[in-house]
């Protein structure tokens, strides 16, 4: 089975930088890349778990609401690869496309 901790981690790493962070620095972009990535990552998992069906687009539920849209979005596409058995290179893009928003995100923060 396949240890999807790394994206777990990634994701958790990034959520806790936006709820950490001040309603200005949010409002300046880091919600608006945070919201992108969680939208990025829930796409991931409905087309693993739904590959015939077109994937719902996550909506803006806020500011203050993004680091847990993330959250969530990162545990389901960390579920949907393990009970997909999907590939590790799978695993890796997820993973890579995360440390790469994270580091974009880091001058927001």
């Amino acid at each position: 089975m396949l240890d999807t901790t790394p994206l777990t981690a990634a994701v958790e790493r990034i959520a806790d930088r936006l709820r950490a962070a001040p309603q200005s620095r949010l409002q300046r972009g880091a919600a608006a890349e945070g919201l992108a990535l969680a939208r990025e990552l829930a796409r991931r998992a409905q087309r693993i778990e739904a590959p015939d069906k077109e994937p719902m687009i996550m909506p803006d539920a806020g500011v203050f609401a993004v680091a847990d849209q993330l959250g969530v979005a990162g545990t389901d596409l960390a579920e949907s690869l393990r009970m997909a058995a999907a590939s590790q290179r799978e695993l890796d893009e997820a993973v890579e496309c995360v440390t790469r928003v994270g580091e974009c995100l880091r001058p927001l923060l």
